[in-house]
């Protein structure tokens, strides 16, 4: 009779990360991006609608556009219920085309979970996870989380010039094509949403972060890009993140056409 080592599993499973896995519907497919000069077309962006918390339908979808119209980068911030002080952070790039009313795109590195697995941040440490990029629909990346997930929602608006945005957009997708063809794992402290966010910042703008314990607790993110000017000031950072606060503007915008202005009013 044949048995199954489940030990030996995760042992072989932590030797190297792979791409060849039963993977959850939600990471079945990785985007890409393909380049002709200025003009880019995201393959596989994620838009999947949900019924309720477990239940949704997969759908992905082709993007094309000019990175010049690129125009600003919010910054998302969606704290654990019952653990403020953890959080997922994300980007979502704002595309405006003349004479054409904005389009967004969130780009957010996660756990890439097979089917039936839960994250863990002890987990998260001990090489169980891949990481991936999701691209995705604003309607999916945020109101799954306000709608059906039972969490808080943060969105800041970047101090990012048109052409910092446009090249932090490069640097991003530069990631995405790579964890594509190489994969990585996850790592709760230093291959993360947050850490990947930094990085990225910080390759376009070297030093322009400064690392302190607040990377480590992102649900506290918001502050210290408050602090490091990274997000515009509304007031002091409580007026700041009130105003940020998304989740009654999603609940009321959501079978709307308009979905990401109506977030943004």
């Amino acid at each position: 009779m044949l048995t199954t080592c489940v030990g030996c599993q995760t042992a072989q499973k932590m030797i190297a990360p792979s791409q060849d896995r039963d993977w959850e519907p939600l990471y079945s497919v990785l985007p890409t991006a393909e380049f002709r000069g200025t003009e880019t077309t995201i393959r596989n962006v994620r838009y999947c609608k949900y019924m309720d918390a477990d239940t949704y339908v997969t759908d992905w979808y082709d993007k094309s556009f000019d990175v010049r119209n690129i125009r600003a980068v919010d910054f998302v911030v969606m704290p654990f219920p019952g653990n403020p002080a953890l959080a997922h952070t994300q980007l979502s790039f704002e595309i405006d085309p003349p004479g054409e009313k904005p389009d967004y795109v969130v780009v957010s590195a996660e756990v890439r979970r097979e089917k039936g697995e839960t994250y863990g941040p002890i987990k998260g440490q001990t090489r169980q996870f891949e990481i991936t990029y999701v691209v995705a629909d604003e309607r999916d990346s945020i109101a799954s989380q306000t709608n059906f997930k039972n969490r808080d929602v943060y969105l800041y608006r970047s101090t990012a010039t048109p052409e910092q945005a446009q090249r932090l957009f490069m640097d991003v997708m530069s990631r995405v094509n790579g964890l594509a063809e190489k994969p990585e794992f996850y790592d709760t402290l230093t291959n993360n949403c947050t850490t990947n966010i930094i990085d990225h910042i910080n390759r376009i703008q070297p030093r322009r972060v400064t690392y302190d314990y607040r990377v480590l607790l992102p649900g506290l993110s918001d502050k210290l890009a408050y602090d490091q000017g990274l997000i515009l000031h509304r007031g002091n950072f409580e007026q700041t993140k009130t105003q940020a606060y998304l989740n009654p503007k999603v609940a009321a915008a959501t079978s709307s056409e308009n979905f990401s202005e109506l977030i943004r009013r």
